[in-house]
């Protein structure tokens, strides 16, 4: 049997777990639309690939630039929400925009991204919106605070627009991935041990993506949760 071809749009295409998810599926054959700041960070020449550059963070232009981007590639029938970035400090060591930015970043454009699909996606035979969460997630940790809530904020509403969804074709998922070795860490004071056991890697939180845009149609896959073997956190010097 022929695997269905989808056209599936990725937020936070540029870098880490976002790019790994569009090389695997232009791989499998599927239409990829990437969303980015600067597109100049993911440039590929092939033929099924189309970047698009976005600033998820500025909320005030976001509505229109999501409605020309719908227009622009009406075919879309998947989002990958991967966009997202962490920060972690006790509460007292965050300014007030720096909260207002990491919820608005990790949060609410999700949101708007997701309301701005959701009438088409309900049109389509099968549609997936598929979020990256993450372990916290599930438990709130010291300095994780406003991250935290981020996250917490992303499940409960995947979990909520899973059952608006349940009568239509859209599926909806999240993964809640541990530690990923990406450059997520490059401006936090911690990082995973070294060891190919202390963090997953991009590529495994790619193939459960793929497991639920490749899954058949009667399948919904609620929520994975992906962890490395071991757990172990490296504090950087100076920081």
């Amino acid at each position: 049997m022929q695997p269905v071809v989808r056209t599936i749009l990725i937020s936070g295409a540029s870098s880490g777990i976002g790019r790994a998810c569009a090389q695997a599926l232009l791989q499998q054959g599927h239409h990829v639309i990437g969303l980015s700041r600067n597109c100049q960070k993911f440039s590929t020449t092939h033929p099924r690939f189309q970047a698009y550059e976005i600033d998820l963070s500025d909320l005030e232009a976001l509505p229109v630039k999501l409605k020309q981007l719908a227009k622009q590639f009406p075919a879309i029938d998947g989002i990958i929400f991967s966009a997202g970035r962490g920060q972690f400090s006790s509460i007292e060591e965050f300014s007030y925009p720096q909260i207002q930015a990491l919820i608005n970043l990790n949060f609410i454009s999700q949101s708007f991204l997701a309301k701005a699909f959701l009438p088409s996606l309900k049109r389509k035979a099968l549609a997936d919106l598929i979020f990256i969460g993450s372990e916290a997630a599930l438990q709130g940790s010291r300095k994780g605070s406003i991250y935290c809530a981020s996250k917490f904020a992303v499940r409960g509403f995947s979990q909520a627009l899973r059952d608006e969804c349940a009568k239509s074709s859209v599926r909806v998922a999240l993964i809640n991935p541990g530690m990923v070795d990406t450059d997520f860490f490059q401006d936090l004071s911690f990082a995973p041990g070294e060891h190919e056991s202390h963090a997953l890697n991009a590529n495994d939180v790619a193939d459960a993506v793929s497991y639920i845009i490749n899954a058949r149609r009667g399948i919904i896959i609620d929520e994975i949760n992906l962890n490395p073997a071991n757990k172990v956190i490296n504090f950087k010097k100076n920081q």
